[in-house]
């Protein structure tokens, strides 16, 4: 978690900021995050962000248009050097929170928060983290819902299962909230939102930053419509690719390979995680020249980066045991080679 110094830190930001724009990675983490951050000051807009595995310089001119004063950056492991170059010409602060384990030292162009580095080290959920700095009890269920769906149980969570008996269940797996629940649910709806177009998700942030309870969501209505209709959507489209995935492999790997209009690596890669738990998960998405890749299993970590040495264009990283990664699609025998030698 962060120290009281740290949080005292990130509120002065906060109150500083006047038009702040929040960028954050484009999973529940990272939307809860902006939320909670948002409506704690009640300023500011989110850009969820789409590219991999950076915030890339093309997010500028969200900068810009937006007319923002201050830059805070949700769950994201890499900015590109091309950002950082137009922040500085206009010289903007930035804010940068994150959980994710580094190798590498920040620049001084952001104040930097990770509780990886405090001592002790931890990596909580961004959500979590943001519902440390607000402490807003009306938007306990927000931080809940972020953390969750990064497989994560926080320490208040007992204090949300009280509130919302019938949204929770008695459990310390955090995947059988997200899987079993009615918050796991609301997960699932805001999840398949987020893949939605630019036009809707903006539309969906609107009615989220205004949402007084988590009923509001599970509720549908002429203002929840559109967002149940694309979650069923996507959620059938998910089902058919989950049940071709379950059926690969019998031995210590599941290596799935799929393609099409729909990238769900990270939720597939979860969800066979939960059901095959003594099995490596390796789901690729194939588009075009590029392979994602999404894995989970013990210090995967350690063995995807060796399995990438020497493939060109690889990237990659994340948590010990769940990490994104991409590739180019010709190299993907080459990489499946490797993987199944190191394990």
């Amino acid at each position: 978690m962060f120290t009281e110094k740290q949080i005292s830190e990130i509120k002065n930001h906060l109150e500083k900021a006047q038009n702040p724009v929040f960028f954050f990675d484009n999973d529940l983490d990272g939307l809860c995050s902006f939320l909670l951050l948002q409506r704690y000051i009640g300023r500011g807009k989110g850009v969820a962000i789409k590219s991999f595995p950076e915030l890339d310089e093309n997010y500028f001119r969200k900068v810009d248009e937006l007319s923002a004063d201050y830059i805070f950056i949700l769950d994201k492991p890499l900015v590109s050097e091309g950002f950082v170059e137009r922040v500085r010409e206009k010289n903007i602060p930035i804010v940068w929170i994150d959980h994710h384990s580094i190798d590498t030292e920040i620049s001084d162009f952001a104040d930097y928060y990770n509780p990886f580095l405090n001592k002790p080290s931890t990596n909580e959920p961004v959500t979590a983290l943001c519902y440390q700095i607000v402490q807003k009890k009306e938007d306990l269920w927000i931080g809940v819902l972020g953390s969750v769906a990064d497989y994560y149980l926080p320490e208040f969570y007992n204090e949300f299962s009280d509130k919302y008996p019938d949204l929770a269940i008695d459990t310390k797996d955090p995947f059988e909230v997200i899987y079993n629940s009615k918050i796991g649910e609301i997960a699932k709806i805001l999840s398949n939102g987020l893949k939605d177009t630019i036009t809707n998700v903006v539309i969906m942030l609107r009615f989220l930053l205004k949402t007084n309870s988590p009923y509001d969501i599970l509720e549908e209505n002429s203002k929840t419509h559109n967002l149940h209709k694309r979650s069923n959507q996507i959620d059938q489209k998910y089902q058919r690719l989950l049940g071709n995935a379950k059926a690969f492999g019998n031995g210590k790997l599941l290596f799935f390979r799929y393609s099409g209009d729909l990238s769900v690596s990270g939720e597939l890669s979860n969800n066979l995680k939960y059901l095959f738990p003594k099995r490596i998960i390796v789901v690729v998405y194939v588009k075009d020249t590029r392979a994602n890749l999404s894995l989970r299993g013990k210090n995967i970590k350690e063995v995807f980066l060796k399995a990438i040495q020497g493939l060109q264009g690889a990237t990659g990283g994340g948590h010990d045991d769940a990490v994104g990664g991409q590739i180019q699609s010709k190299d993907l025998d080459k990489f499946k080679e490797k993987l199944e030698e190191l394990i």
